[in-house]
């Protein structure tokens, strides 16, 4: 196997994190007796929107809005929906093949670092992955490939040796442009009709062995 890494997207493809966000914005935009836009919900771009979205709500409950009571309750909705989140179904049995097969494991998101490391210590994950590069270290984020190119660099592995793996169209897009193979895994609020970029899409991780899908990762052109 000339595969040595994987590298892995955070936030809706190790953890689904996105029905936890979109479920708080959801909760909160009720409170005030309206009903959140859904279809414009998730960006097309990797980073923190928070600020765009608050500023949606405010506009549609007009003067009376406070931000930092809503804040306070929308985060501590989430964070008790925290509680109880753990990786994705599949991707643990995909870990610890990983581990077995001695492949090198990293994570490459557009989130923060804390965000990201408090996720997989809170689950005992942490220490699986050897590197992570995260949204705060890099100066753009995904579709732009910087937090992929820092975690090449980290691990000291050139593109074709390692293999990316991401739940939206401009993760694929950002892990492409640095060089990598991608297997997308589309999230729940993904057109899957934009991922043509991706070396190979699956519905899941689960019921499908990492080495199957490594298999046809390597048969595919690079």
């Amino acid at each position: 196997m000339t595969i040595k890494a994987l590298i892995f997207d955070f936030d809706g493809l190790l953890m689904d994190t996105e029905t936890t966000l979109l479920d708080s914005w959801r909760a909160e935009w009720r409170r005030h007796g309206l009903e959140l836009d859904e279809s414009t919900f998730f960006a097309d771009h990797g980073g923190d929107t928070t600020d765009e979205k608050y500023e949606l709500l405010a506009g549609a409950v007009g003067p009376g809005f406070d931000r930092a009571a809503s804040h306070a309750r929308r985060t501590a909705y989430r964070d008790e929906r925290h509680r109880t989140l753990g990786l994705t179904a599949g991707l643990d049995a995909w870990l610890r093949e990983a581990e077995g097969l001695g492949l090198r494991l990293a994570v490459a998101s557009s989130s923060r670092r804390d965000w990201v490391a408090g996720n997989l210590a809170r689950t005992g994950d942490l220490a699986r992955f050897e590197v992570l590069a995260c949204g705060d270290e890099v100066p753009a984020h995904k579709p732009d490939p910087a937090v992929y190119r820092l975690a090449l660099q980290r691990l000291g592995l050139p593109p074709e040796a390692a293999v990316a793996f991401e739940d939206t169209s401009h993760g694929v897009s950002a892990a492409v442009a640095a060089g990598l193979r991608c297997v997308a895994i589309p999230n729940l609020y993904a057109h899957n009709a934009r991922f043509d970029q991706a070396t190979l899409r699956l519905p899941s991780a689960a019921g499908t062995t990492l080495t199957e899908v490594l298999t046809q990762v390597e048969a595919a052109p690079i």
